[in-house]
C-alpha cells in the first residue's frame, strides 16, 4: 500500500467528474488499498480516487477504525429522504477547515464491489453524510459548493490564510 499525493484546493481537477469503472482487476484492488492508506495518513474517514488525481468512480470510507473499511465502485444515489440533517464536513484536499453542511438524512444507493458484483443499500447518520460527500466529489462537486456563498468565501479565506 502506498500513500498517494492528494490534490489540494483550489486545484481545478477537484471539480472534474469521474468516469465509471469498467475493469475490475488487481489494479483496481491495489488502488483501493492505496486510497485506504492515503486516507488514514491524511487523516480522514473517506476519500475518492479523484482526490489523488485518478478520475474513476471509486471511494473508500472507514468510520469505525481498522477493519471497517468500505469500498464503493461506481456508487450512485437512487433515493434521498425528504428529512435533512446537518453535519460538520471537511476534505483531505482542504485540511484544517470544516463547516456544517445540510444533506438528506437517509439515502439508498447502488454500487459495485471490487469484483464487479452489484449491491444496493440504505444509509443514514454519518455513513449517509460520507457517501453523499464522496459521491459529490466523484460528480465533480467539491464540498464547499454545498455552502452559501458567504460561508464558502469565509472557508476559502481561512484556508488560504492557513496555507500562508
Amino acid at each position: 500500500m502506498a500513500i498517494l499525493p492528494i490534490l489540494r484546493f483550489p486545484d481545478p481537477r477537484l471539480r472534474q467528474p469521474c468516469r465509471e469503472v469498467e475493469i475490475f482487476d488487481g489494479r483496481l484492488a491495489a488502488l483501493a488499498d492505496d486510497l485506504a492508506a492515503t486516507m488514514r495518513g491524511a487523516p480522514g474517514i473517506g476519500i475518492t480516487a479523484a482526490h489523488v488525481g485518478i478520475f474513476e468512480r471509486l471511494t473508500v470510507i472507514e468510520l469505525e477504525g481498522p477493519g471497517s473499511l468500505r469500498v464503493y465502485v461506481n456508487p450512485k444515489i437512487e433515493w434521498f429522504s425528504p428529512d435533512l440533517q446537518r453535519h460538520t464536513e471537511g476534505s483531505v484536499s482542504m485540511p484544517g477547515v470544516t463547516d456544517e453542511v445540510e444533506r438528506p438524512a437517509k439515502i439508498r444507493l447502488t454500487y459495485q464491489d471490487l469484483s464487479g458484483k452489484a449491491h444496493s443499500e440504505e444509509a443514514d447518520g454519518l455513513l449517509s453524510v460520507c457517501l453523499q460527500h464522496e459521491i459529490d466529489q466523484l460528480d465533480g462537486i467539491f464540498w464547499i459548493d454545498r455552502l452559501s456563498r458567504l460561508r464558502r468565501e469565509r472557508i476559502v479565506k481561512k484556508f488560504r490564510k492557513m496555507e500562508g
